[in-house]
């Protein structure tokens, strides 16, 4: 059965995409800890990002690099954080978290709380 992340990169689920190649997909995380917060994913369903072969976890780091350069462009914080989680989906990826203090990435405080207008205007200053 395909994860919700394969939905998504199938269009059968919406998303803010970023940018995707032919390997990997970058789109807005919907319970952001930030503005800007942002999913890397391999369009290779894995469950687990050291399942990956060497070659797909580089390039997905690299496409990772991209998209952070872009956030850190367009985002007003002093960095931007790589956390790798993988419990929530059974797909790896890749969180990047604008932050300006390690505080900012706490995955148990409150979400934000955007409008789909926030979504959009995000995704439109980030998109590629």
């Amino acid at each position: 059965m395909a994860t919700l992340f394969t939905k998504i990169i199938n269009g059968e689920i919406p998303s803010y995409k970023i940018h995707e190649d032919d390997k990997y997909y970058a789109f807005l995380d919907i319970n952001p800890l930030t503005k800007g917060h942002t999913l890397v994913i391999p369009k290779q369903e894995t469950d687990y990002i050291f399942d990956l072969s060497d070659d797909t976890l580089a390039g997905m780091m690299v496409f990772a690099k991209k998209i952070a350069r872009k956030i850190k462009e367009k985002i007003d914080c002093k960095r931007v954080a790589v956390v790798i989680l993988g419990m929530e989906v059974p797909h790896a990826h890749i969180h990047l978290i604008p932050i300006n203090s390690e505080s900012d990435v706490d995955f148990h405080k409150a979400k934000l709380q955007l409008s789909q207008e926030e979504f959009i205007e995000i995704q439109n200053e980030l998109k590629f």
